[in-house]
């Protein structure tokens, strides 16, 4: 896409979510409605709101669905439907089966992805997300090109290798990524059962430095990490994308293929928040980003933001799926 076009939907986009700014908690309250739905595996709980075209919104660890509270208003006022459900692990998200083994593996939360949609009887729709759900989105939209329209990453492209050995990374990688050499110990495992509330919190402060969130925020989404499952598929996934934990015998050829790179061929938007800890997004996309994203019409930075973009800067959110989806038509 030309810069030109992209620059002038995208202001086009911003435009209408700055305008909807007065009307989004009436919005949230009003139209937003918990559902469930049965997969083969899960009982998936969702927040639903608004008709039209469906978008699925993917929080990541740690977070649930409030993460979308600000960013789906303008979508449904846009003439779309808001779909964010809870990841396995999260909130009132349950698995079917007691003896079924927890386990949050790249490949199982892209499948969930997947099964989410033929629950609700979506053939086609488009995805965002971040952290744990940019790697679903991203997941979902690559191996399943026919059913996934467009998608704003979050984070960018961050499918996995889980078949290669993993090689160390720069000192400062490693030191941020402390959490997950930490889940990858057994006193990480009873550490997060024991503090699992105080360590996420910790977590929402060192990833966004910048966002100075309240407790009231914290404290509307810190129950969905009392889930009985969420210790045993967050250990399992950390654990297994080093190769320290088995995965699901099903997902064994998914994982080989996505070790792969496979290319997203649907219309892409990436954004990175500026002051993110984990990983800082750069002015430009970079060659392998441009690789694995053939028609990626967009890549921003955006400033005043840590990891936890779709809460501190829903607008740039928002602007991107209104543009993307528009490019997508």
């Amino acid at each position: 896409m030309r810069p030109a076009v992209s620059r002038r939907r995208f202001i086009q986009s911003a435009a209408a979510v700055a305008g909807l700014a007065g009307v989004r908690s009436a919005y949230s309250q009003e139209v937003s409605v918990a559902k469930s739905v049965k997969t083969d595996v899960l009982e998936i709980a969702y927040e639903d709101s608004g008709q039209g075209f469906p978008v699925i919104l993917l929080h990541g660890f740690p977070d649930d669905v409030h993460a979308w509270d600000e960013v789906a208003p303008p979508l449904v006022k846009g003439g779309y439907r808001a779909l964010a459900p809870y990841l396995r692990g999260y909130g009132p998200t349950r698995f079917l089966d007691a003896a079924a083994p927890r386990m949050g593996e790249q490949a199982a939360i892209g499948q969930d992805v997947i099964d989410f949609a033929d629950a609700l009887h979506l053939p086609r729709f488009a995805v965002s997300g971040y952290d744990w759900g940019g790697r679903a989105a991203a997941i979902a939209a690559a191996l399943h090109p026919d059913r996934v329209r467009a998608a704003v990453l979050i984070g960018g492209y961050t499918v996995q290798n889980t078949v290669a050995p993993t090689q160390p990374g720069p000192p400062e990688a490693e030191r941020a990524a402390w959490y997950q050499w930490y889940f990858n110990l057994e006193r990480g495992r009873a550490g997060l059962a024991a503090n699992h509330r105080a360590l996420c919190k910790l977590l929402w402060q060192t990833w966004s430095p910048t966002w100075h969130f309240t407790d009231e925020t914290y404290n509307r989404t810190a129950p969905s990490f009392d889930n009985p499952d969420f210790v045993d598929v967050v250990i399992h996934s950390y654990r297994h994308r080093i190769g320290n934990a088995p995965g699901e015998p099903r997902f064994l050829a998914a994982e080989q293929q996505l070790a792969q790179r496979p290319k997203i061929e649907a219309p892409v938007i990436t954004l990175y928040g500026a002051d993110d800890t984990l990983g800082r997004g750069t002015p430009q996309a970079s060659p392998a980003e441009r690789a694995v994203l053939p028609k990626l019409m967009a890549h921003r930075v955006i400033p005043g933001a840590g990891h936890f973009l779709p809460r501190e800067k829903p607008e740039a959110v928002s602007a991107a799926l209104l543009e993307v989806l528009d490019g997508s038509r």
